[in-house]
């Protein structure tokens, strides 16, 4: 990376947002019109599309190609020397593959649940060694690991090229609250003259500790205001279900724990690598596509129990170039009953009395029916999780199996 003389600085990443909706009926009926086969994808690629569309994954305008992933792979850099840490692929089978005679040149029209979504130029047709992309990302081939479990799990072929958004999204209650595309939330912040803003990664409900992580980094960054984004999308069971970590969030707004001006929770569609290190500088790529100047990294970010170190992310940026968005380092923030109140790990040097936030431990007390105590979770919190959990969790706030099989759309599409 040292002879890249490309500026990795620009804000946003490669120095304009990517924009691939087509807006024009009769184009986007033109470019349908021009497909030669149908390809039915699924979630994660459906997702994928949108966040290639709206520029949240700038400057990629389609997925990657059999250069594009080497390059990356092998360099954590595009062929034009922008720094990207991570693959983004559409996988097919083979078998889907020969069934729809699709070859290099060919738009191939993508349909999700059945509905016309986008288009794709098809530039590229390649296989790549799933062992050797495990053992480059995730610097090791353990079948157990979730992420590699993942990538194991996709199709034998990809297909690389430029896509088009030809019917976009709309999005479903709760989530049509909290989807900001790039675009949106960089009039938000200057609507509201939000110069410095500090990104907050997560999939779960904010325990005390995660409240005191925001603010910290708040203060730490000179910020004005805390960008809560929110992971959506492809869930494990026991992970929270997308809408009680959307609503809880919120909810430390709407209960005074932060103020309108310094504070806003937000949505970013993201199936998680779990790549520890690779996956914080995409998602610093993300939030600076947003606007962002900071990023907060605290433990286990993008990061697996029981695969490496916890603070892992806390050392992507070091060998990497400058990428324009200030890395935020915190560790844990925990209640010390000695202190008699939450302290920080920085600070605090009693080695008992303390017990650490985890949202396991949150996980565990919700799973018995046992209210946790407010030095755990914030009472407006609970509640919060108690009523979406009857709504959309079909009773839990944790995804079963269940949840799965019925939860609401993300997003539908409308008749093209």
């Amino acid at each position: 990376m040292s002879g890249n003389s490309v500026d990795n600085t620009l804000s946003p990443h490669g120095g304009a947002l990517v924009n691939r909706l087509v807006t024009d009926r009769e184009e986007a009926v033109k470019l349908v019109d021009e497909c030669s086969a149908v390809l039915r994808i699924h979630g994660q690629t459906a997702r994928e599309v949108v966040n290639i569309a709206y520029g949240f994954f700038s400057p990629l305008t389609g997925f990657m190609t059999r250069a594009d992933v080497e390059s990356v792979v092998n360099t954590m850099l595009l062929p034009s020397g922008h720094v990207w840490p991570l693959p983004i692929v559409c996988d097919v089978s083979e078998e889907t593959l020969k069934q729809l005679d699709i070859s290099v040149g060919d738009k191939v029209l993508m349909e999700y649940h059945n509905v016309p979504f986008a288009v794709m130029q098809v530039e590229d047709i390649f296989s790549f060694d799933a062992d050797y992309m495990a053992q480059k990302i995730y610097g090791m081939d353990n079948v157990d690991h979730p992420g590699i479990k993942q990538m194991h799990s996709l199709g034998e072929k990809f297909l690389g090229g430029e896509v088009w958004l030809v019917n976009p999204p709309v999005f479903q209650h709760p989530y049509d609250k909290y989807f900001y595309t790039p675009e949106d939330m960089r009039k938000i912040m200057k609507r509201r003259h939000w110069g410095r803003v500090v990104a907050f990664h997560t999939s779960s409900v904010p325990h005390m500790g995660h409240e005191w992580l925001m603010k910290a980094a708040w203060f730490q960054h000179k910020a004005r205001s805390v960008l809560v984004s929110c992971s959506v999308g492809g869930k494990r069971i026991g992970d929270c279900i997308d809408e009680v970590v959307l609503l809880t969030h919120h909810e430390l707004q709407k209960s005074g724990y932060f103020r309108e001006n310094n504070h806003i929770t937000s949505m970013i569609l993201w199936d998680r690598r779990y790549a520890g290190p690779k996956e914080a500088i995409l998602h610093a790529i993300i939030r600076k596509n947003l606007g962002c100047t900071g990023h907060v990294f605290g433990k286990n970010h993008a990061h697996p129990d029981g695969f490496g170190d916890t603070y892992a992310a806390h050392f992507a940026f070091r060998d990497i170039p400058d990428l324009g968005i200030e890395s935020v380092l915190v560790k844990e923030w925990y209640y010390c009953k000695q202190c008699g109140g939450v302290t920080y790990s920085g600070f605090c040097g009693h080695r008992e009395g303390r017990e650490d936030y985890r949202s396991e431990s949150v996980c565990s007390l919700l799973s018995t029916g046992i209210k946790p105590a407010d030095d755990l979770l914030r009472p407006e919190v609970f509640d919060t999780i108690i009523g979406v959990a009857d709504k959309y969790g079909f009773g839990d706030g944790y995804v079963t199996e269940e949840y799965l099989q019925k939860r609401n759309p993300i997003f539908t599409l409308a008749k093209f």
